[in-house]
Protein backbone atom coordinates (compact mmCIF):
# COMPACT_ATOMS: atom_id res chain seq x y z
CA UNK A 1 0.00 0.00 0.00
CA UNK A 2 1.12 3.54 -0.75
CA UNK A 3 0.28 6.30 1.73
CA UNK A 4 -0.27 9.90 0.64
CA UNK A 5 0.37 12.43 3.40
CA UNK A 6 -1.29 15.77 2.69
CA UNK A 7 -1.68 19.18 4.27
CA UNK A 8 -2.99 22.55 3.14
CA UNK A 9 -1.42 26.00 3.14
CA UNK A 10 -3.46 29.15 2.79
CA UNK A 11 -7.18 29.30 3.40
CA UNK A 12 -10.00 29.12 0.91
CA UNK A 13 -11.81 32.14 2.39
CA UNK A 14 -8.88 34.31 3.54
CA UNK A 15 -9.04 37.65 1.66
CA UNK A 16 -5.43 38.45 2.61
CA UNK A 17 -3.87 35.68 0.51
CA UNK A 18 -4.10 34.93 -3.19
CA UNK A 19 -3.40 31.19 -3.29
CA UNK A 20 -4.52 27.93 -1.74
CA UNK A 21 -2.29 24.85 -1.77
CA UNK A 22 -3.07 21.21 -1.00
CA UNK A 23 0.13 19.20 -1.15
CA UNK A 24 2.19 16.37 0.26
CA UNK A 25 4.02 13.21 -0.71
CA UNK A 26 3.44 9.48 -1.11
CA UNK A 27 5.50 6.70 0.43
CA UNK A 28 5.33 2.91 0.44
CA UNK A 29 3.85 1.71 3.74
CA UNK A 30 6.91 -0.28 4.86
CA UNK A 31 9.19 2.74 4.61
CA UNK A 32 7.36 5.13 6.92
CA UNK A 33 9.24 4.06 10.04
CA UNK A 34 12.62 4.64 8.40
CA UNK A 35 11.62 8.10 7.16
CA UNK A 36 10.37 9.09 10.60
CA UNK A 37 13.69 7.93 12.00
CA UNK A 38 15.45 10.43 9.73
CA UNK A 39 13.29 13.32 10.97
CA UNK A 40 13.53 12.62 14.71
CA UNK A 41 17.25 13.50 14.95
CA UNK A 42 16.47 16.93 13.49
CA UNK A 43 13.98 17.46 16.32
CA UNK A 44 16.59 16.31 18.84
CA UNK A 45 18.73 19.34 17.93
CA UNK A 46 16.12 21.51 19.63
CA UNK A 47 15.13 19.24 22.52
CA UNK A 48 17.50 16.39 23.28
CA UNK A 49 15.40 15.19 26.21
CA UNK A 50 11.92 15.50 24.61
CA UNK A 51 12.30 15.58 20.82
CA UNK A 52 8.66 14.51 20.38
CA UNK A 53 7.63 17.88 21.80
CA UNK A 54 9.08 19.55 18.71
CA UNK A 55 6.67 20.03 15.82
CA UNK A 56 7.76 21.04 12.35
CA UNK A 57 5.37 23.54 10.75
CA UNK A 58 6.34 25.83 7.91
CA UNK A 59 4.95 29.20 8.96
CA UNK A 60 6.17 29.34 12.60
CA UNK A 61 9.55 27.89 11.62
CA UNK A 62 10.09 30.62 9.03
CA UNK A 63 8.84 33.47 11.23
CA UNK A 64 10.24 32.26 14.56
CA UNK A 65 6.86 32.26 16.30
CA UNK A 66 5.19 29.94 18.83
CA UNK A 67 7.55 27.17 19.98
CA UNK A 68 10.17 28.38 17.49
CA UNK A 69 10.47 31.77 19.17
CA UNK A 70 14.05 32.35 20.25
CA UNK A 71 15.52 29.66 17.97
CA UNK A 72 18.24 31.22 15.78
CA UNK A 73 17.13 31.73 12.16
CA UNK A 74 20.04 29.70 10.79
CA UNK A 75 19.01 26.70 12.90
CA UNK A 76 15.40 26.93 11.82
CA UNK A 77 16.38 27.19 8.16
CA UNK A 78 18.79 24.27 8.43
CA UNK A 79 16.04 22.08 9.89
CA UNK A 80 13.74 22.95 6.96
CA UNK A 81 16.47 22.14 4.44
CA UNK A 82 17.37 18.83 6.08
CA UNK A 83 13.76 17.64 6.17
CA UNK A 84 12.88 18.71 2.62
CA UNK A 85 16.13 17.11 1.43
CA UNK A 86 14.73 13.73 2.46
CA UNK A 87 12.58 13.92 -0.69
CA UNK A 88 15.77 13.22 -2.64
CA UNK A 89 16.43 9.84 -1.00
CA UNK A 90 16.60 7.43 -3.95
CA UNK A 91 15.65 4.38 -1.91
CA UNK A 92 12.48 5.94 -0.54
CA UNK A 93 11.29 7.12 -3.96
CA UNK A 94 8.98 9.73 -2.42
CA UNK A 95 6.64 11.42 -4.87
CA UNK A 96 5.20 14.89 -4.35
CA UNK A 97 1.63 15.79 -5.29
CA UNK A 98 0.20 19.32 -5.18
CA UNK A 99 -2.64 21.43 -6.39
CA UNK A 100 -2.14 25.20 -6.42
CA UNK A 101 -5.17 27.41 -6.94
CA UNK A 102 -5.13 31.14 -7.53
CA UNK A 103 -8.26 31.91 -5.58
CA UNK A 104 -9.69 34.61 -7.81
CA UNK A 105 -10.20 31.95 -10.50
CA UNK A 106 -12.69 29.97 -8.38
CA UNK A 107 -15.58 30.53 -6.03
CA UNK A 108 -14.33 30.10 -2.44
CA UNK A 109 -16.68 27.19 -1.83
CA UNK A 110 -15.29 25.31 -4.87
CA UNK A 111 -11.58 25.62 -4.10
CA UNK A 112 -11.13 22.71 -1.71
CA UNK A 113 -13.15 20.33 -3.86
CA UNK A 114 -11.09 21.12 -6.94
CA UNK A 115 -7.80 20.82 -5.07
CA UNK A 116 -8.67 17.47 -3.53
CA UNK A 117 -10.04 16.17 -6.83
CA UNK A 118 -6.82 17.04 -8.66
CA UNK A 119 -4.49 15.56 -6.05
CA UNK A 120 -6.57 12.44 -5.44
CA UNK A 121 -7.00 11.79 -9.17
CA UNK A 122 -3.27 12.17 -9.78
CA UNK A 123 -2.42 9.77 -6.94
CA UNK A 124 -5.04 7.30 -8.18
CA UNK A 125 -3.46 7.52 -11.64
CA UNK A 126 -0.06 6.67 -10.16
CA UNK A 127 -1.54 3.59 -8.48
CA UNK A 128 -3.15 2.65 -11.78
CA UNK A 129 0.25 2.92 -13.49
CA UNK A 130 1.67 0.46 -10.93
CA UNK A 131 -1.17 -1.95 -11.67
CA UNK A 132 -0.21 -1.96 -15.34
CA UNK A 133 3.38 -2.77 -14.29
CA UNK A 134 2.14 -5.88 -12.44
CA UNK A 135 2.52 -4.16 -9.07
CA UNK A 136 -1.07 -3.80 -7.84
CA UNK A 137 -1.26 -1.46 -4.86
CA UNK A 138 -3.98 0.28 -2.91
CA UNK A 139 -3.65 3.83 -1.65
CA UNK A 140 -4.66 5.70 1.48
CA UNK A 141 -4.73 9.48 1.98
CA UNK A 142 -3.69 10.77 5.41
CA UNK A 143 -4.26 14.40 6.41
CA UNK A 144 -3.86 16.68 9.40
CA UNK A 145 -7.03 17.19 11.42
CA UNK A 146 -8.67 20.42 10.26
CA UNK A 147 -11.95 22.15 9.63
CA UNK A 148 -11.97 20.48 6.22
CA UNK A 149 -12.27 16.93 7.58
CA UNK A 150 -15.98 16.38 6.98
CA UNK A 151 -15.85 17.99 3.54
CA UNK A 152 -12.93 15.85 2.35
CA UNK A 153 -14.50 12.65 3.72
CA UNK A 154 -17.64 13.41 1.72
CA UNK A 155 -15.68 14.31 -1.43
CA UNK A 156 -13.68 11.09 -1.23
CA UNK A 157 -16.83 8.99 -0.95
CA UNK A 158 -18.43 10.78 -3.89
CA UNK A 159 -15.30 10.53 -6.10
CA UNK A 160 -14.98 6.81 -5.37
CA UNK A 161 -18.60 5.71 -5.68
CA UNK A 162 -20.20 8.31 -7.95
CA UNK A 163 -17.29 9.88 -9.81
CA UNK A 164 -15.64 13.20 -10.50
CA UNK A 165 -15.04 15.24 -13.65
CA UNK A 166 -12.74 12.66 -15.27
CA UNK A 167 -13.88 9.36 -13.77
CA UNK A 168 -13.83 7.60 -10.40
CA UNK A 169 -11.20 6.85 -7.78
CA UNK A 170 -10.64 3.11 -8.16
CA UNK A 171 -7.51 2.34 -6.17
CA UNK A 172 -8.15 3.82 -2.74
CA UNK A 173 -8.40 1.37 0.16
CA UNK A 174 -10.56 3.62 2.35
CA UNK A 175 -11.76 7.18 2.82
CA UNK A 176 -9.03 9.57 4.06
CA UNK A 177 -7.65 9.21 7.54
CA UNK A 178 -7.17 12.31 9.71
CA UNK A 179 -4.42 12.49 12.34
CA UNK A 180 -3.21 15.04 14.86
CA UNK A 181 -0.02 16.39 13.32
CA UNK A 182 1.74 16.23 16.69
CA UNK A 183 1.56 12.44 16.49
CA UNK A 184 2.91 12.16 12.96
CA UNK A 185 6.29 13.32 11.69
CA UNK A 186 5.16 12.58 8.14
CA UNK A 187 2.17 14.91 8.43
CA UNK A 188 4.62 17.55 9.66
CA UNK A 189 6.83 16.93 6.62
CA UNK A 190 3.76 17.31 4.39
CA UNK A 191 3.10 20.64 6.14
CA UNK A 192 6.59 21.84 5.14
CA UNK A 193 6.04 20.71 1.54
CA UNK A 194 2.69 22.51 1.28
CA UNK A 195 3.98 25.66 2.98
CA UNK A 196 7.04 26.11 0.79
CA UNK A 197 5.02 25.52 -2.37
CA UNK A 198 2.63 28.19 -1.07
CA UNK A 199 5.56 30.56 -0.37
CA UNK A 200 6.75 30.18 -3.96
CA UNK A 201 3.42 31.15 -5.48
CA UNK A 202 2.28 33.66 -2.87
CA UNK A 203 5.52 35.51 -2.12
CA UNK A 204 7.95 34.55 -4.85
CA UNK A 205 10.22 32.84 -2.32
CA UNK A 206 11.40 29.82 -4.29
CA UNK A 207 14.05 28.52 -1.88
CA UNK A 208 12.00 25.65 -0.47
CA UNK A 209 10.19 25.08 -3.76
CA UNK A 210 13.52 24.51 -5.50
CA UNK A 211 14.17 21.58 -3.13
CA UNK A 212 10.71 20.16 -3.83
CA UNK A 213 10.50 20.78 -7.58
CA UNK A 214 12.55 17.73 -8.78
CA UNK A 215 10.38 15.29 -6.85
CA UNK A 216 6.88 15.85 -8.20
CA UNK A 217 5.27 12.61 -9.31
CA UNK A 218 5.75 11.76 -12.96
CA UNK A 219 4.17 8.87 -14.83
CA UNK A 220 2.26 8.17 -18.02
CA UNK A 221 3.69 8.05 -21.51
CA UNK A 222 5.82 10.38 -23.60
CA UNK A 223 2.70 11.27 -25.55
CA UNK A 224 0.54 11.73 -22.44
CA UNK A 225 2.74 12.56 -19.43
CA UNK A 226 1.24 13.22 -16.01
CA UNK A 227 2.85 15.62 -13.54
CA UNK A 228 2.24 15.78 -9.80
CA UNK A 229 1.90 19.57 -9.74
CA UNK A 230 -1.49 20.84 -10.87
CA UNK A 231 -1.50 24.65 -10.97
CA UNK A 232 -4.56 26.75 -11.74
CA UNK A 233 -3.02 30.21 -12.00
CA UNK A 234 -3.22 33.26 -14.24
CA UNK A 235 -0.80 34.13 -17.03
CA UNK A 236 0.36 37.05 -14.90
CA UNK A 237 1.40 34.66 -12.15
CA UNK A 238 3.31 32.46 -14.59
CA UNK A 239 5.13 35.53 -15.91
CA UNK A 240 5.90 36.80 -12.39
CA UNK A 241 7.33 33.50 -11.23
CA UNK A 242 9.33 33.10 -14.41
CA UNK A 243 11.11 36.39 -13.74
CA UNK A 244 12.13 35.69 -10.14
CA UNK A 245 15.66 36.68 -9.20
CA UNK A 246 17.78 34.50 -6.86
CA UNK A 247 16.90 35.05 -3.21
CA UNK A 248 19.23 37.37 -1.30
CA UNK A 249 19.51 34.78 1.50
CA UNK A 250 19.82 31.37 -0.19
CA UNK A 251 19.24 28.17 1.75
CA UNK A 252 22.31 26.35 3.05
CA UNK A 253 23.36 22.89 1.90
CA UNK A 254 21.86 19.91 3.76
CA UNK A 255 23.66 18.70 6.83
CA UNK A 256 26.00 15.82 5.87
CA UNK A 257 24.82 12.49 7.22
CA UNK A 258 27.17 10.70 9.63
CA UNK A 259 29.18 7.81 8.25
CA UNK A 260 27.60 4.40 8.80
CA UNK A 261 29.28 1.77 10.91
CA UNK A 262 30.35 -1.44 9.19
CA UNK A 263 27.37 -3.65 8.49
CA UNK A 264 24.82 -0.93 9.26
CA UNK A 265 21.98 -0.63 6.76
CA UNK A 266 22.06 2.51 4.66
CA UNK A 267 18.33 2.85 4.33
CA UNK A 268 14.99 1.06 4.05
CA UNK A 269 15.00 -2.46 2.68
CA UNK A 270 13.54 -2.62 -0.80
CA UNK A 271 10.39 -4.73 -0.93
CA UNK A 272 9.70 -6.55 -4.22
CA UNK A 273 6.20 -6.06 -5.62
CA UNK A 274 5.33 -9.71 -5.19
CA UNK A 275 6.03 -9.46 -1.45
CA UNK A 276 3.46 -6.74 -0.91
CA UNK A 277 0.17 -8.00 0.49
CA UNK A 278 -3.30 -6.71 -0.27
CA UNK A 279 -6.17 -7.16 -2.65
CA UNK A 280 -5.65 -6.25 -6.25
CA UNK A 281 -7.11 -2.84 -7.07
CA UNK A 282 -9.75 -2.49 -9.72
CA UNK A 283 -7.59 -0.28 -11.92
CA UNK A 284 -9.07 0.83 -15.17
Amino acid sequence: MHLLYLDESGHTHDPNTNFFVLAGFSIFERQTHWLEGQIDPVAARFSATNPRDIEFHGSPMRSGKDEWKGVPPQDRVQAVVDILNLLSDRQLKLKVYACVIEKKLFKPEDILARAFEDVANCFDGFLKSLYHKNDPQRGLVILDKSNYEETIQTLSHVFKHVGHATGRLRNFAEVPLFLDSKASRLIQMADLVAYWIFRHFESGDSRGFDLIRPHFARYGTREAPVHGLQAHVTAETVERLGALAPHSHPFPHPTPKPALAAGQAAGPIAVPPEAANGAEPAAE
